[in-house]
């Protein structure tokens, strides 16, 4: 009875990357056309690992946010805010690549500690202050670019990008994308962080008994600002990135950016509620959405109906992590 039970913990605890390997399978199966399969082209998986960098290094905060019982529904609008604000650096004021790269994580860091204030000295509920500050960085973004996207163009002058900012689109040995290389070094330090660090040790106290974390002595407040400080910065690397990948800062950029990385922290395990998860499992939940959203994308599925997916993968998945718990 006991081996049972044992097994079964086991499945639950690797329901994720059980999906993740069926999924898999299921996309290398079904996405084959004229003896030809599209899903297994190493352009096609590079270009899946592309796309799930940026969405994986904001999970990468998200997760942190989450872990503390909180969440940061900011994160897109910091995509299309610091986006814009690296493009105008660079081709409006004429700023170079690494002044522009730690001005850009400034801001990024700036609207984090914004948000950590607010949650922690004002008392407010982090959904309502980052609902907010949603619509903050939205609209200082549109007003910045006077609402429209600032080109990148690369090259020597005025009115031009630096070259170096290019490299973030660029693949080493032709095929494996710089974001991938960003994301798994981000991936690996803040593994580390969390399970090796006294930082990380009090976060997942704070997650799992607030009170208890204050009375045992935890600064509670002063690891909430530092959180929502990493996620926001996190999302300016992310906001880099994806300018470069489209060659263009724009207000707009980064709408529902933010449900990617909640869907992505719940698919991979992080507890919704707090003191739970890992950036393994972020990386295993990022990873399911991008094959979905590849495999779909080659199917030809309609992009609403891809949201809709996601929407009731987080039901599915958040309904898994309260069967666990109820077990």
């Amino acid at each position: 009875m006991d081996n049972k039970k044992k097994m079964k913990a086991m499945i639950k605890q690797m329901q994720s990357v059980i999906a993740l390997v069926i999924i898999f399978v299921v996309a290398s199966t079904i996405c084959i056309k004229d003896g030809r399969n599209n899903f297994l082209d190493i352009r096609n998986l590079m270009n899946v690992l592309r796309a799930v960098s940026e969405n994986g290094i904001i999970a990468i905060g998200m997760t942190i946010i989450l872990i503390l019982g909180d969440i940061d529904l900011s994160v897109g609008s910091v995509v299309g805010l610091i986006s814009t604000g690296c493009a105008y650096l660079m081709v409006k004021s004429g700023l170079g690549f690494v002044p522009a790269i730690l001005v850009s994580l400034g801001i990024g860091a700036l609207f984090g500690l914004f948000n950590g204030l607010c949650i922690t000295k004002l008392r407010l509920q982090a959904f309502i202050v980052t609902l907010a500050s949603m619509n903050i960085a939205r609209g200082l973004a549109r007003f910045w670019a006077n609402g429209i996207g600032i080109p990148l163009a690369y090259g020597k002058g005025e009115g031009m990008a630096p070259p170096a900012f290019e490299v973030l689109q660029m693949r080493l040995w032709g095929i494996i994308p710089v974001p991938a290389i960003i994301f798994i070094v981000l991936l690996i330090v803040f593994q580390i962080i969390l399970s090796k660090t006294r930082f990380g040790r009090q976060v997942y106290a704070i997650g799992g008994n607030k009170n208890a974390a204050y009375l045992s002595g935890i600064k509670v407040d002063r690891i909430k600002i530092y959180a929502f400080m990493i996620c926001a910065m996190l999302s300016s690397v992310a906001a880099m990135i994806h300018a470069a990948q489209i060659s263009q800062g724009g207000p707009n950029e980064g709408q529902g950016y933010e449900l990617n990385a909640v869907a992505a922290c719940a698919i991979g395990g992080t507890s919704l509620a707090g003191g739970k998860g890992t950036v393994f499992g972020t990386l295993i939940g990022a990873l399911i959405l991008g094959m979905l959203d590849n495999v779909l994308g080659l199917k030809g599925v309609n992009s609403n109906l891809q949201l809709m997916v996601k929407g009731f993968l987080i039901i599915i998945a958040v309904f898994m992590q309260a069967d666990k718990v109820n077990d």
